[in-house]
C-alpha cells in the first residue's frame, strides 16, 4: 500500500506482467496526502489493484482512502478463484462503506479497483478515480465513468470533453465510499492484448492531463518512463498553470499496469 508524501514511484513485478506506480502530495498544501494505491500478487495468476481518493471537502480524508484499500485487501486474501473474488471485491467495497462512515467524522473517498485474471481483467470502481485500458496504437479499449453530474454530461453528448476540464462544477460527485447509498459499478471483463496497458489514478491524473495526453504517453515503452513523463507533465501543470492546458492543485496517484509480452500462454480463462 503506497500513502506517499513524496514525489516518487515503485516498480512492482506481478504473476503476469509489471506495475508501476505513483503516488505524491499537492505541493502547495500541508495537510496530508489524501490519494493511496495498492497492488497485491495473489498466486500465480491474479491481482488486485486499487487506487483511492479521500475528498478533500470532507474531513479525515486521508483516513477514509487508507480504510477503504485496508477494506479491499481483507476482504480478498483468501480468495484465488475468480468467482469468490468477485463476491470478494464487492464485499471489499461494502466493508470500506461500513468502515468509512462508522470510523471517521463524516469522510468520504472514491476507490477504484482493477482484478486481474491471467489476461482478463474487470474493473469496480465508486467515485472519480478513473480506470482506462489503451492498446498499444492508442485505442482506449476500456474507460469507466466517473459518478460526477459532468461525467454523465459527457457521456450523453451535452458536454464535449475539453468543455467538460474546465466545468465549474467538475469535482463535485453523486457517489462516493461513505455515502449512505453508495453503488459499485462493475465493468465487464476484458482479455487483454499482450501490449496492452492499463492505467488507474485519481482525478489528481485526470484533471490535469486530458484523456488523449494519458494515452500518449502510456501506450508504448517502458512503463518507468510513461510513470516518470505522466509525473513531470502533473507536477508541471500545477506549478505553472498556463492558458490551454488544464491545472489543478491536488495529490496525484496512478498506477499502469502491462501484461508480460508471453503471458496469454497458459493464462487463465473464465
Amino acid at each position: 500500500m503506497v500513502n506517499s508524501e513524496a514525489d516518487r514511484s515503485e516498480m512492482i513485478a506481478l504473476p503476469r506482467g509489471q506495475a508501476v506506480v505513483y503516488c505524491a502530495k499537492n505541493p502547495f498544501k500541508e495537510t496530508p496526502n489524501e490519494d493511496g494505491a495498492m497492488v497485491i500478487p495473489l498466486g500465480a495468476n491474479r491481482a488486485i489493484l486499487a487506487v483511492a481518493d479521500g475528498m478533500g471537502g470532507m474531513p479525515q480524508g486521508a483516513q477514509a482512502s487508507e480504510i477503504a484499500l485496508d477494506a479491499i485487501a481483507r476482504s480478498v486474501a483468501d480468495h484465488d478463484d475468480a468467482d469468490s473474488m468477485r463476491t470478494a471485491i464487492l464485499n471489499g467495497f461494502e466493508s470500506a462503506n461500513r468502515r468509512v462512515t462508522s470510523e471517521t467524522a463524516g469522510s468520504g473517498t472514491t476507490l477504484s479497483v482493477l482484478e486481474v485474471d491471467g489476461q482478463t481483467i474487470r474493473p469496480y470502481h465508486v467515485g472519480d478515480s478513473e480506470i482506462i485500458a489503451v492498446g498499444q496504437r492508442g485505442r482506449v479499449k476500456l474507460q469507466t465513468v466517473s459518478h460526477s453530474p459532468v461525467a454523465y454530461a459527457v457521456e450523453a453528448g451535452l458536454l464535449d470533453a475539453a468543455t467538460a476540464m474546465h466545468h465549474e462544477d467538475r469535482h463535485l460527485l453523486t457517489n462516493f465510499v461513505g455515502a449512505p447509498d453508495m453503488r459499485i459499478d462493475v465493468g465487464p471483463p476484458l482479455v487483454l492484448k499482450p501490449r496492452d496497458t492499463v492505467v488507474l489514478g485519481s482525478d489528481g491524473l485526470f484533471d490535469n492531463l486530458h484523456i488523449e495526453e494519458v494515452v500518449a504517453r502510456v501506450r508504448k515503452g517502458p512503463l518507468s518512463v510513461a510513470a516518470d513523463t505522466l509525473a513531470a507533465t502533473c507536477r508541471r501543470r500545477i506549478l505553472d498553470p498556463r492558458p490551454g492546458h488544464p491545472s489543478k492543485a491536488d495529490d496525484v496517484t496512478f498506477i499502469i499496469y502491462r501484461p508480460h509480452p508471453k503471458a496469454r500462454r497458459g493464462a487463465t480463462k473464465r
